[in-house]
């Protein structure tokens, strides 16, 4: 018997293949890039990128505008002023 090939998952009005990844556009706020869905076996999934909690007063948005990061900070490959 043969096994039947993975199904694809329908999210709002598209079709996404087995596997693909996605930011999820959603009226009236447009793509949320801070939700990635994927689909496994016609099953859909999202999740909110997840952040480090922000420990300081005035976080900054800059680098990655799904988590703050506080001003001033700086590492081997962002600084934000």
């Amino acid at each position: 018997m043969q096994a039947d090939a993975p199904r694809a998952c329908r999210f709002g009005r598209r079709w996404y293949l087995n596997n693909e990844s996605w930011h999820p556009s959603v009226p009236p706020f447009g793509e949320m890039k801070c939700i990635l869905c994927w689909c496994v076996s016609g099953e859909t999934h999202c999740q909110r990128q997840e952040c480090p909690p922000s420990a300081c007063a005035s976080p900054a948005t800059r680098d990655n505008p799904c988590c703050a990061k506080c001003r001033g900070e700086c590492s081997a490959h962002t600084w934000v002023p």
